[in-house]
């Protein structure tokens, strides 16, 4: 079985978007969600520098502007399951027909705008946690006063807090593991961003919304989700919870997920598969050069459902 996932944020880069407008119509696409939501996506996604990017009310629209264009450009995709981690999420909610693509960015600009503002109030951050026990590493960052924010599995849980508590994880880290800042401008998943949560209700409640067409796996518990409001009302409550990538990836070993293929931005979530998931084939949608490959791999699991 193939699954289809999108990455969060922090998986961006300068420039990134500039060979994908290049896609016939992208372009065009790209500027009427840009006109929808009040957002230069182009802009964005060519020309600007690594802190304007960093932006969480740009990096979220643009993150899943880029996994429904690339998504699109593999043509009429029908994989066993989707998911997405964080952000992701939309995007995927969007690749199973739970919201419409224009409905998808009306979410995630509101989705932005209101954690920036949330992560505005406290100097606060993220830092990936890679190696060591994973027991000790959690009651090591407990005793910081540290969330596990990001469960990923293959050895990996992101730290969020105060820019305090991430300095004294930087100075003392828990044995036998490495510590890496994230690319993010604030604690998310955790009880900094519950103010985020009125503001998403308050859109999710005039979005039109559809039980998805795909299988559907939800961060909160690896669950296979089927209905659009509950899909939703997750969604909503995500942004000050925490992230259970640890839990999809069980979730496609038990379904028997084969094959991954990872919307662009990719790379993050098929570098966590190919430690957490032993052979299962992975590709990441990083330049349209790597969509041909993607269409072949796609291609034999149409083959293979129809047989």
């Amino acid at each position: 079985m193939l699954v289809l996932v999108a990455p969060g944020q922090g998986a961006q880069t300068p420039g990134f978007l500039t060979p994908w407008l290049e896609l016939p119509g992208a372009a065009d696409r790209v500027a009427a969600w840009s006109d929808a939501v009040g957002l230069d996506l182009a802009h964005y996604g060519t020309k600007a520098d690594a802190d304007e990017i960093r932006d969480t009310a740009v990096a979220q629209p643009l993150l899943v502007a880029a996994g429904l264009l690339s998504a699109s450009a593999l043509g009429d995709l029908k994989p066993g399951a989707v998911a997405g981690h964080s952000v992701g999420e939309i995007t995927a909610a969007a690749f199973a027909g739970v919201l419409d693509d224009t409905a998808a960015l009306r979410f995630v600009r509101t989705r932005g705008l209101a954690m920036a503002e949330a992560a505005a109030v406290t100097e606060t951050g993220m830092a990936a946690v890679m190696g060591g026990d994973p027991d000790q590493v959690m009651g090591h960052l407990e005793g910081l006063g540290l969330t596990a924010a990001n469960m990923n599995g293959a050895g990996q849980i992101v730290a969020a807090g105060t820019a305090e508590q991430l300095a004294a994880l930087d100075a003392n880290r828990p044995e036998k593991a490495r510590v890496i800042a994230l690319k993010v401008a604030g604690a998310f998943h955790t009880h900094h961003m519950a103010p985020a949560i009125g503001a998403l209700a308050e859109v999710a409640s005039e979005l039109s919304l559809f039980d998805p067409e795909l299988p559907y796996i939800s961060n909160k518990d690896g669950a296979v989700v089927t209905g659009g409001d509950e899909i939703m009302a997750r969604l909503v409550g995500q942004v000050a919870n925490p992230v259970r990538w640890d839990r999809c990836m069980e979730t496609f070993q038990e379904r028997g997920v084969t094959a991954l293929i990872e919307v662009c931005p990719g790379g993050t979530l098929t570098g966590l598969a190919r430690r957490a998931l032993p052979g299962v084939r992975t590709l990441a949608l990083k330049t349209p050069d790597d969509l041909d490959a993607a269409r072949a791999l796609a291609a034999e699991y149409a083959e293979h459902s129809a047989a």
